[in-house]
């Protein structure tokens, strides 16, 4: 194999090697996105399950009128 083979080879690997970095970071990025929406989804889920529990207690205890 000459040089400029030699060359050539190497320089496809960089790129795949580069492609598949690449694809692996997106794949991080969208996970961690994800898991960002699920916990806000989460969060508010929360929130609002307190908001009930707070108008309950307002409610049974006639601090609501």
């Amino acid at each position: 194999m000459d040089s400029q083979n030699m060359s050539y080879n190497a320089g496809q690997a960089k790129g795949q090697a580069q492609e598949k970095a690449s694809n692996v970071m997106d794949k991080a990025s969208n996970a961690a996105q994800s898991a960002q929406d699920s916990m806000q989804q989460a969060g508010q889920q929360m929130q609002q399950k307190a908001q009930g529990a707070v108008d309950s207690v307002k409610s049974a205890t006639g601090m609501n009128r």
